[in-house]
Parts: structure tokens; C-alpha cells; sequence
């Protein structure tokens, strides 16, 4: 099972970026959890531009295509998307990549309240699979944890645990066996 997240903060001591690599370590047996880094390397999205879309868009897309689910781990910001992940939905939505696909969120702030309507309706309208149960918010903000703290926490593992164990159980059977 391969699951791909994706960090909507380009911040190098991200709190995102961190649960998300927490997550990858202390995934369940079975369940690969790969971090892709490269959303900040994404030109601004251009519809002129989607018939030839830079080679970075390219693997974007391709490592969307080929996950089996993907966790979503951002902050919010005015209340929204950031605008490094929009940026990067925009590029996927004239393609399949998010189509049935399952998607859960990641936040570590319980102040987390606006961005998650709009992701899930801009992933729905992509046609992605949304996975409420799976949606995780683990109170890290101002705690001072890096990754290695998050780790710490056994309740942190527990519940990261269990996330992406819900996010697998979404996939669809034929996905997992690779048909």
C-alpha cells in the first residue's frame, strides 16, 4: 500500500511536514508513506500552460497516478488553502489523478476550522474520494515538538497509526491488488 502526503507549507521546520514524516516512520506494516517535497518547485498554475506542463507538474501527477491514497498535511492560512497546495490542486484538476482516489487530512493545529470545507470541496469536485474518518488533527502547534518529539508520543503514533489503517481500508480492494 502506498500512500503519498503531500505538505501544504513550504516552511523547512514545518509542523506539517513534520507529522507527515512522524507518520512515514511509524507507519503500520504494509503501508509505505512517501513525502513528496517538490510543491514549492511548481511554476503558478496556467491553463495555457496544461497541454505542456513543465516536467515537475509531470511527476506530480504521475506520483499522484501511481498512490494508492493520499494524506494532505497543511496549515491554514486567511482562513484557506495555502496557496502552495492550491497551486498545486490547480495543476491536477484537468487531469485523473485525484479521481476515486482516497484523501484524508493531517493538521497539527486545533485551530484548523476553515481550510478542511474548502479542500474537501475542491477534492470532490476532482472527483478524489474523501475519507472523513480518516481526517487526523493532532494538537502539535506550540508545543515545540519536531518530529522526532511527535514520535515521542505514543498517543501521537497511536493516532497517526490509525489514520492511515482508516485510509487503507478506503482503498478500494481491486486498487490494493493492483488491478
Amino acid at each position: 500500500m502506498h500512500i503519498l502526503g503531500l505538505s501544504g507549507s513550504l516552511r523547512s521546520a514545518s509542523l506539517h511536514r513534520a507529522l507527515l514524516r512522524a507518520a512515514a516512520e511509524t507507519a503500520p506494516e504494509g503501508i509505505e508513506l512517501a513525502v513528496y517535497d517538490s510543491l514549492g518547485a511548481l511554476p503558478l498554475f496556467n491553463p495555457d500552460d496544461e497541454a505542456t506542463a513543465p516536467p515537475v507538474v509531470a511527476r506530480l501527477c504521475a506520483a499522484l497516478v501511481t498512490a494508492d491514497a493520499v494524506l494532505i498535511a497543511s496549515p491554514e492560512y486567511a482562513h484557506g488553502v495555502t496557496g502552495t497546495l492550491k497551486n498545486a490542486l490547480d495543476w491536477m484538476v484537468g487531469t485523473e489523478a485525484f479521481v476515486e482516489k482516497p484523501v484524508a487530512l493531517l493538521s497539527a493545529s486545533p485551530r484548523y476550522v476553515h481550510a478542511p470545507a474548502s479542500l474537501r470541496e475542491i477534492l470532490i469536485t476532482m472527483s478524489a474520494h474523501w475519507v472523513d474518518a480518516a481526517c487526523l488533527t493532532l494538537p502539535v502547534l506550540g508545543t515545540g515538538l519536531d518530529e522526532q518529539g511527535i514520535m515521542a508520543r505514543p498517543d501521537f503514533v497511536g493516532a497517526l497509526r490509525n489514520q492511515l489503517a482508516i485510509l487503507r481500508a478506503a482503498v478500494r480492494p481491486a486498487e490494493r491488488d493492483g488491478r
